[in-house]
């Protein structure tokens, strides 16, 4: 198998946050303690070889005009009828989006050096870190719809867990199942459009499906209602990881992780990710009005929600949340009526400001006093034209509205995570009473078993 320079480019910077995650990963379980400035080191050379190498592909690549470029690391394994062949797909989608990602991932790594010093769980984060970054290679660069699902876990499961990341305390922990539950519960629609586009179209790879072009050229292998009822389970999995009405209810609740974190995963790259899995299934989503219909109508819904609701937020992690969920929905909006260019354009700025003004958030409000000490009063309210056009009963029942932050917070506990956790909690009973009967022991009772039989 030859490779040229752009090939082993691609695979040192594809394979690069996988090494640190692995090196991290390795020294936290042999309880090999790293200094935070050994860490650091590490992390931030990764990330700059990492930037190092995409802009050199980027630039080679446009040097030499390719605009497609597959990377075949061979068939892992094969069975009759089916065969997973690991490759990855550079082309003028990914290129663009691997190298702002992993520039920002760097970047914010860099910032968290400081911003978690002296935590318990300095080390962790950084691992996890690397755990996302690897992820969102996957995502990106994924040759086929297999190693873009592993991806979509592994960003799904790291952003999870770096909500949790301070575990001493109860509502993050809380914050970060329901973040989990809401993604187990939409990424099954990934999962199944997997196995059916495996199923119907015999392969789950880009090139088999859209052809050797360069995007967003190609065409669509499947019409009708199998196209239609492939991007319906899609466009679920990006309702999850887009924090989409009605499962928006966990994004704010997501700044009850580190800021680093909230900026990187929130503001910037996992609030994207289903942005990017739809740019990349766009031959198959100009094939469906239905499922581009549905997707701009959850949108639409999604923005005006978070936009009445961020008018009343009052700290500023959870303004910039409903405002990052307002402009993620307009880029959704976009792609559903077929402008890609410019839901690329708009989907790279917005994560670069947001990034910013995440990072800039513990700082904003000492600035923003400061000014107001200069000026002598404090900035005019804005919105008020607009307010005095609605009547004064109209105007309490949207302030209501929006201060309940539209009964999302509500429906999110009762229907998905509660039915969620009672479902998963009567499997764990049966199995415990299946292992039980099998080695001959009693089974122990639960906590929540004895609270039930002493009445409590």
């Amino acid at each position: 198998m030859m490779w040229g320079l752009i090939e082993r480019l691609a695979l040192i910077a594809a394979a690069a946050p996988a090494a640190l995650f692995l090196a991290l990963g390795v020294c936290a379980l042999a309880r090999y303690a790293l200094s935070e400035k050994t860490v650091g080191l590490m992390t931030r050379g990764t990330f700059f070889v990492t930037f190092l190498c995409n802009l050199t592909v980027a630039v080679l690549m446009a040097a030499q005009d390719r605009n497609l470029v597959v990377i075949s690391l061979g068939d892992w394994f094969h069975l009759p009828g089916y065969r997973f062949t690991v490759e990855l797909l550079l082309d003028r989608l990914s290129v663009p989006f691997v190298l702002f990602s992993q520039a920002l991932i760097g970047v914010v790594g860099a910032f968290a050096n400081r911003y978690v010093h002296r935590e318990q769980g300095f080390n962790r984060f950084f691992t996890l870190l690397a755990l996302f970054a690897t992820g969102m290679n996957l995502i990106i660069l994924a040759g086929g719809i297999e190693i873009a699902f592993a991806g979509w876990e592994l960003v799904g499961l790291s952003s999870a867990l770096l909500i949790a990341f301070f575990h001493d305390r109860r509502l993050a922990v809380e914050n970060g199942f329901r973040a989990l539950v809401v993604y187990r519960v939409c990424d099954a629609g990934f999962l199944v459009a997997a196995v059916l586009i495996r199923h119907w179209a015999g392969s789950g790879d880009f090139i088999h499906l859209f052809g050797d072009v360069a995007w967003p050229g190609g065409a669509s292998p499947l019409a009708g209602g199998r196209a239609t009822l492939i991007m319906v389970l899609l466009v679920v999995a990006v309702m999850g990881k887009c924090a989409q009405v009605p499962f928006s209810g966990w994004l704010p609740r997501a700044m009850e992780g580190p800021t680093p974190s909230s900026a990187i995963f929130y503001g910037a790259l996992s609030v994207h990710a289903g942005v990017y899995l739809l740019l990349r299934f766009a031959p198959l989503l100009s094939e469906t009005h239905v499922a581009a219909a549905l997707l701009a109508a959850v949108a639409l819904v999604t923005a005006i929600v978070a936009t009445t609701v961020g008018r009343v937020q009052t700290d500023i992690k959870s303004s910039l949340a409903f405002a990052s969920l307002t402009q993620v929905s307009i880029i959704l909006i976009e792609v559903a009526a077929g402008f890609y260019w410019l839901a690329i354009a708009h989907t790279l700025g917005h994560m670069c400001v947001r990034s910013l003004q995440f990072l800039r958030a513990p700082s904003l409000l000492h600035d923003v006093h400061n000014v107001e000490n200069a000026i002598g009063g404090h900035f005019a309210a804005t919105g008020e034209h607009y307010r005095r056009m609605l009547a004064k009963p109209v105007q309490r029942g949207l302030y209501r509205f929006a201060l309940e932050r539209a009964h999302l917070d509500t429906a999110l506990d009762t229907f998905v995570v509660g039915p969620f956790v009672r479902l998963f909690g009567t499997f764990d009973r049966i199995e415990q009473r299946i292992a039980s009967r099998l080695d001959g022991t009693p089974r122990e009772s639960s906590p929540r078993d004895r609270s039930a039989g002493s009445g409590r």
